[in-house]
């Protein structure tokens, strides 16, 4: 459940601040990048533009038959 504070941004439940954006890894460099809506997907350390999506840590379980 997110809750939106007085200056607009959203927090957590604990009031943890959220980032806005994805955070992703530079497949060359490994440097953490956290990439808006609009934003070029280029890393910002050395210009590599394959990037990859970090895990979430949440717990994420499925159901099977």
């Amino acid at each position: 459940m997110n809750t939106t504070s007085a200056a607009g941004a959203s927090t957590t439940p604990s009031g943890i601040p959220l980032p806005r954006g994805v955070e992703y890894r530079c497949g060359d460099c490994g440097a953490k990048n956290l990439i808006k809506g609009g934003d070029p997907v280029r890393c910002r350390q050395c210009g590599f533009r394959i990037l990859y999506k970090t895990r979430t840590k949440r717990l994420i379980q499925f159901e099977a038959r």
